[in-house]
């Protein structure tokens, strides 16, 4: 099982390096700012996506919960490849990676989780600087023990970003 998650990673991965583009929604230079809550447990989180090229986007997001016998904790990195086009849309595949932490009657695990994205961004004509996020796809989460798990993320966990 643990080498089926890693061999579909790495078919990912692949993919995203020998994809093209075609012209579209154009992000380059383009800082958003919004949120995601895309992880293994629920953690609203501040989101950055910064595109330096039409078709290579950067990642991150930050999640904070203070609350008592039950914080949470989470930073995530990832980049996006945009393979696929049109007007007021961009398909995109990607992988992110989290360092988390939850804690659960006052012990605390910690660990990483690893995500293999595809997805979409969508904008609404005269909202064009508001993106809404879509994924799917599939992680491996290593919290006290390893989980696989497949992933569906509409706008309302996967993210609204604006774009300045």
């Amino acid at each position: 099982m643990f080498r089926s998650g890693f061999f579909c990673i790495a078919l990912l991965s692949g993919l995203l390096a020998f994809t093209s583009t075609v012209q579209a929604k154009d992000l380059t230079s383009r800082l958003g700012v919004g949120f995601r809550n895309s992880y293994a447990f629920d953690l609203p989180s501040l989101a950055a996506h910064y595109y330096p090229t039409s078709d290579l986007g950067f990642v991150g997001a930050l999640g904070i919960d203070t609350e008592d016998q039950n914080s949470k904790f989470a930073l995530s990195g990832g980049v996006r490849k945009i393979v696929f086009t049109e007007d007021a849309l961009n398909f995109f595949m990607g992988g992110v990676l989290s360092m988390v932490s939850k804690e659960t009657a006052g012990s605390t695990d910690s660990g990483f989780e690893l995500a293999a994205l595809v997805g979409a961004e969508f904008f609404f004509q005269g909202l064009e600087n508001l993106g809404f996020n879509f994924e799917t796809g599939m992680a491996v989460t290593n919290v006290k023990k390893v989980r696989f798990r497949t992933m569906g993320d509409s706008f309302l966990r996967a993210g609204m970003i604006f774009y300045f």
